[in-house]
């Protein structure tokens, strides 16, 4: 077995979301998951097939996304696995009804940090064992970082 680290670009201003899941109809499933959670929500999501074809399908509301959702996920070739890129939403606003999918076991990762995607890889093909999602901390917060974390949930509107 080889460890390897997958370094993933986020562009600025989107988020992703990675998980693993276990049939053909993820990406549709997770695609009306994804459409019906927020209106202004826009996203692509890519699922790579682990039998079969072993393809990476894909599907999403913006080109672009569903686009990268699916070089994202073939840049990762381990089977099973999911990808959204997300943007004008945040995984906090999914990340329940996606987690409510019959079809996915796991999420590794909701960021918009620097990412890398630790895959092992046997003759067998690739999986996921974890990730690096950003970087590690700096110290412990004090009473001004209080009152700024606090400041800052009320400026995105998560609490009065």
């Amino acid at each position: 077995m080889e460890l390897k680290t997958v370094k993933i670009d986020i562009p600025e201003g989107l988020n992703i979301v990675i998980g693993q899941s276990h049939f053909i109809k993820t990406v549709e499933d997770l695609y009306e998951i994804l459409v019906g959670s927020a209106p202004s929500l826009k996203f692509g999501v890519a699922f790579s097939e682990a039998s079969g074809p072993c393809l990476v399908r894909y599907e999403g509301n913006d080109e672009a996304l569903a686009k990268l959702a699916a070089e994202t996920s073939f840049t990762l070739s381990c089977g099973h696995t999911f990808v959204i890129f997300m943007k004008d939403g945040f995984p906090i606003n999914v990340l329940n009804a996606v987690k409510g999918c019959q079809e996915v076991c796991r999420i590794f990762c909701a960021t918009a940090n620097p990412l890398e995607v630790v895959v092992a890889e046997t003759g067998g093909g690739r999986g996921i064992m974890g990730v690096i999602d950003g970087a590690r901390p700096a110290g412990i917060e004090k009473d001004e970082d209080k009152k700024a974390r606090k400041e800052m949930l009320r400026k995105f509107g998560y609490k009065l």
